[in-house]
């Protein structure tokens, strides 16, 4: 007998995933890197990938069956997160150098290996991490002209006042990467190993769910336009609908290919769309997890994502709605001119019943005719035979007239033949 109570099979499983993909405790000053690229294969080449960068950096082997790695190396602390459609590697080195981008943490990493990633690059970021005490009075404007180039500012007091996060969401010229990086700027006021990196992962994945939810534009600006032109035909098959006499099948077909055609642009974006929504709501998670303080000047990271990221993705959302609107009304088009064609086949059919009524009229009263002549024909060749009989019993000696015979026979033959085919038409009606 067992001592203990049984596990559930899935009970490790399920509380290790309290503790995935912690977060990293990084000392200021440090200088980080970061790469999110898309692939739409599954991860096998991205497991690969990792283990040729552990070999060459020095850091322990992954374990394959998790799909997040941490590993520290002699010079880099690597971290490594699969998920369903990205990849993100994130790249730490102590140290700030001169506290500028000149030197990154990605100049640590081979070139070799660099270029042969598999996938597509979709963010890419560089981040100082520095102590508050290096720029103490650093103003806004001052943050601007040494890190960004003069651009307008992103940031707030993050952490409850323990932090303060710059950025401009802009590309900055890299030689390694196609389209350049995005810089921030963290500066610490007190925060510990583990808040600093907790915040400067959350400020990561701002930006990489930001990028994710994004991919869903192009594809809802080019079905703006196409729904556009299905809503135009549709207008005109249901105006078509009102027209006297119209031909229901040609209009029934369009309205078939039409449905086609929107179920086509919905099983195009379904899921771009359903993953927009959800890393939107990321994006606003993780920037409630900042606990946000504003700066005199500068716009937070919820107030730009509110009059940046939330009309893309209302884009997005009327998309949908658009979908689904014009394939009710689709659904609506097409009931109702089922129902007119039903009716029409009904007046149809009704129509064809009433010319079988006459036809069968017609040929009960034909049928009748036939039966009169039937009757006489039958009762002439039935007499016929009744004055051949008679002369033949006179030429035997038996004094008959076969005139009279044959006259008399008449009356009494026809009602004869007449009662028999009454009879048999009686039999036929109650088979």
């Amino acid at each position: 007998m067992s001592e203990m109570l049984n596990a559930h099979p899935m009970r490790q499983v399920l509380n290790d995933e309290a503790h995935a993909r912690p977060p990293a405790a990084i000392e200021a000053p440090a200088r980080l890197s970061s790469l999110t690229l898309l692939f739409e294969r599954d991860g096998i080449g991205q497991w690969e990938a990792l283990i040729r960068l552990t070999r060459s950096m020095g850091c322990p082997p992954p374990e394959m069956e998790k799909p997040y790695y941490t590993g520290v190396g002699p010079t880099l602390t690597i971290r490594w997160s699969l998920h369903t459609e990205f990849v993100r590697y994130t790249f730490i080195l102590p140290g700030a150098g001169d506290a500028s981008f000149a030197e990154t943490a990605l100049d640590r990493v081979p070139l070799e290996w660099l270029l042969a990633l598999p996938g597509s690059v979709l963010v890419a970021l560089h981040a100082l991490l520095l102590p508050a005490g290096d720029a103490p009075t650093l103003s806004a404007d001052a943050a601007s002209a040494r890190w960004f180039g003069g651009h307008d500012l992103i940031g707030a007091e993050i952490g409850d006042g323990n932090g303060v996060a710059y950025t401009d969401l802009r590309l900055h010229a890299d030689p390694r990467i196609g389209g350049g990086c995005s810089r921030f700027v963290l500066m610490d006021r007190g925060m510990g190993p583990f808040q600093k990196g907790r915040m400067l992962q959350r400020l990561f994945e701002i930006e990489t769910y930001r990028m994710l939810a994004l991919l869903a534009l192009p594809a809802a600006k080019q079905q703006m336009r196409t729904l556009d032109e299905l809503s135009l035909q549709l207008r005109a098959i249901t105006e078509s609908m009102g027209a006297p006499r119209g031909d229901d099948a040609q209009l029934l077909a369009k309205l078939t290919a039409l449905a086609t055609a929107v179920e086509n642009l919905v099983a195009q974006s379904q899921y771009r769309f359903s993953a927009a929504r959800a890393y939107y709501q990321l994006v606003e998670r993780r920037i409630g997890e900042l606990r946000e303080r504003r700066i005199a000047g500068l716009q937070p990271f919820r107030e730009f994502m509110e009059r940046r990221l939330a009309p893309a993705m209302e884009t997005c959302e009327t998309v949908v709605g658009r979908q689904d609107r014009i394939t009710a009304r689709i659904q609506r088009a097409s009931a109702l001119l089922r129902t007119r064609v039903e009716v029409q086949h009904e007046e149809q059919n009704r129509a064809l019943l009433a010319s079988m009524d006459r036809r069968a009229a017609l040929q009960l009263r034909l049928q009748e005719t036939v039966e009169g002549l039937s009757v006489a024909v039958l009762t002439y060749y039935a007499v016929g035979l009744t004055g051949y009989a008679a002369k033949a019993l006179k030429a035997i000696g038996l004094h008959l007239n076969p005139d009279i015979v044959t006259g008399a026979a008449i009356p009494v033959v026809a009602l004869t033949v007449w009662a028999g085919v009454r009879s048999v038409r009686k039999r036929l009606r109650h088979t």
